[in-house]
């Protein structure tokens, strides 16, 4: 059995989404965020010892990180579903997404998210900060014009892996001004496999 170690409010929330589309069988075992420090319990460390989330456990594999979790779950268990063929360019257009998502995309946002903890002391960095985050949605934006998912014509794990740059967009209201990655992240929340996983996985902040 599939267990996902899921922590409110954070990438785990993907994990979910993709098995459901999936339509795998799995198991929740759910912890909370410090309701001060926003950080995850040390029981997750139990599981890991970096004590991060998304991990799975699959019989006797631990995995860790949403692209490798994501990138195993479609190879081992997704029966050819949800990614190109390997042999054709689009496969190499996928992995390029699933890369681009942490590697590159969210490391603005997250620096974000820190730096306006910091108030005032903050201010020299957000010029280049804010830059850097209006770099990377415009050109998401422009790689989904004309298109309804970011590789080929349907849903690829590229999409749900891609999926929380979207949504921690929306959550810093970054998100309108750019109406082709609005109205795809809008699209992936309406999918029924996204709205069963929400259900499964309890309160998402990130769901706007």
């Amino acid at each position: 059995m599939i267990v996902v170690h899921h922590l409110n409010d954070s990438r785990s929330q993907r994990i979910l989404w993709l098995l459901e589309e999936l339509g795998l069988p799995y198991e929740i075992k759910p912890y909370q965020r410090d309701a001060q420090t926003r950080l995850a319990p040390p029981e997750l460390k139990k599981v890991h010892p970096l004590g991060k989330s998304p991990v799975i456990t699959d019989g006797d594999r631990t995995i860790i990180e949403s692209g490798a979790i994501i990138d195993y779950l479609i190879r081992r268990h997704g029966g050819g579903r949800l990614q190109p063929a390997p042999e054709t360019p689009a496969y190499d257009e996928y992995v390029q997404w699933m890369h681009y998502a942490e590697g590159s995309a969210m490391l603005p946002l997250m620096l974000n998210l820190y730096a306006t903890r910091l108030g005032e002391a903050a201010a020299p960095l957000m010029p280049r900060i804010e830059g850097e985050i209006a770099n990377h949605l415009a050109y998401i934006d422009s790689a989904l014009k004309g298109r309804q998912f970011l590789v080929g014509d349907t849903l690829t794990g590229a999409d749900i892996q891609m999926s929380f740059v979207g949504e921690v967009a929306g959550a810093f209201g970054k998100r309108a001004q750019y109406p082709n990655l609005d109205a795809w992240t809008r699209r992936l929340h309406e999918r029924p496999a996204y709205k069963k996983a929400l259900q499964r996985g309890g309160a998402y902040s990130f769901a706007n």
